[in-house]
């Protein structure tokens, strides 16, 4: 089983995806007609169907995928150690955006 996770890491780290998300232009991104008209007709079909557990889980990737790009994320490891004053931070914030998406998906009902 060991040998199967290693593959699929190798895999993951042969394909730099780290490296393509950090590098992304966020305004040329947000400005490209290419990706804003499907976006924006996504989330006006989820509004008009009143899918707003969708909605709550687009906004939610947007938001992890910002912050992973902050200036606070990329000091979080320093000369290959990881700051543990920072990182507290980060896992409660995670814990608490999982805690809500579980709450919204099983703990309310409809």
């Amino acid at each position: 089983m060991g040998e199967f996770f290693s593959r699929i890491l190798s895999w993951v780290d042969s394909t730099h995806i780290q490296k393509q998300v950090a590098n992304v232009d966020y305004v040329g991104l947000f400005t490209n007609p290419w990706f804003m008209v499907p976006f924006v007709l996504a989330v006006g079909y989820l509004l008009y169907k009143q899918s707003f557990k969708d909605l709550i889980v687009i906004a939610a990737f947007v938001a992890v995928w910002y912050v992973s790009g902050t200036e606070y994320m990329q000091t979080l490891v320093v000369d290959g150690e990881l700051e543990m004053g920072k990182i507290l931070p980060v896992l409660f914030g995670g814990a608490g955006l999982l805690a809500f998406l579980i709450y919204i998906f099983f703990g309310r009902s409809d």
